[in-house]
């Protein structure tokens, strides 16, 4: 099945919408059936992975985007890469880190791995759009309990938490949460 034109459509609307978009949506958007929308993304995928093309199908978390190729983003990154405002200091990097591993975790589980108030990283790491409150503990004060985002995986280039690197046993016990 070529559907060459169907893959042109798909092509247009990832790079219209610039986000990621789950296969529902560009199903809705296209017109197509979600079955058609899956083939298509398939055979984009691996015809950009065989290829010259400079973009090609990421996964991020259920949705899919157009980015640049992995190995053209030392190239890329000195000048479409997060600038260095952008970027997060090594106890933002500490936080999000135990949020990532821990989730879901309260602020004070946060503060007890780290050893320091968690305030301020917590309150940046939801500005940027990193983490994001999952619900409330069902222990005392029922405080907040938080998770990463979609916004995090983006970043990180992830398709879901599931792929983030392993930790070796003292890494894991440094992140198990007592009580």
């Amino acid at each position: 099945m070529e559907l060459e034109q169907e893959q042109a459509l798909l092509e247009a609307i990832l790079f219209l919408e610039g986000e990621a978009m789950d296969e529902r949506s560009l199903s809705r958007i296209s017109g197509l059936s979600v079955d058609v929308v899956r083939t298509c993304l398939v055979q984009m995928s691996e015809s950009r992975s065989q290829s010259r093309f400079g973009l090609e199908i990421s996964r991020v978390g259920d949705g899919v985007s157009l980015a640049p190729k992995r190995e053209l983003w030392d190239i890329l990154k000195e000048r479409y890469g997060r600038k260095n405002e952008n970027r997060l200091s090594r106890a933002a990097m500490e936080t999000l880190s135990i949020v990532a591993y821990s989730q879901p975790v309260t602020r004070a589980e946060i503060e007890n791995l780290r050893g320091v108030a968690a305030d301020g990283m917590i309150r940046l790491l939801l500005t940027r759009g990193l983490i994001k409150e999952t619900g409330k503990k069902d222990a005392p004060g029922k405080p907040v309990q938080y998770g990463t985002t979609r916004e995090f995986l983006k970043l990180f280039r992830l398709n879901s938490i599931a792929e983030l690197p392993k930790l070796d046993e003292r890494e894991e016990e440094r992140f198990r949460l007592n009580g």
